[in-house]
């Protein structure tokens, strides 16, 4: 038998409701779980929603985000190397590589909310 528990922010907490759960034969669903999603948002200064679908949901985003910029990244690099290497091609590159500079920096900006993107760039940064 499990127990459920919600407005739990840190591994502290966490465990200690693990621990009056395991008193009375019961333990906190999903614990191992939200431990390890906890432990991941503590080392990269992202803030628990209080629950463990909430949590689990913020990480799946978060790794969602990451994803797509990575691949975004490695579209963008592809596309430079295959481009032909001239002096009149450089000067349009560069000036296509600020256009998709910018682009990609609105479509991030506008496509998640300050908090997720907040969370995100801390993740990125510390993988």
């Amino acid at each position: 038998m499990s127990i459920k528990v919600e407005g739990i922010t840190s591994e502290d907490e966490l465990q200690k409701a693990q621990a009056s759960a395991q008193a009375q034969g019961q333990s906190v669903t999903n614990y191992s779980e939200w431990a390890e999603i906890l432990k991941e948002f503590s080392e990269n200064g992202i803030e628990s929603t209080g629950s463990y679908s909430g949590d689990k949901a913020r990480m799946e985003e978060i790794q969602a985000l990451t994803e797509q910029y990575v691949a975004e990244m490695q579209a963008q690099e592809q596309v430079k190397q295959t481009e032909p290497q001239n002096k009149e091609t450089d000067k349009v590159q560069k000036a296509s590589e600020t256009d998709r500079d910018q682009q990609l920096k609105a479509t991030v900006v506008n496509g998640t909310s300050s908090q997720i993107m907040a969370d995100y760039m801390k993740f990125y940064h510390l993988l």
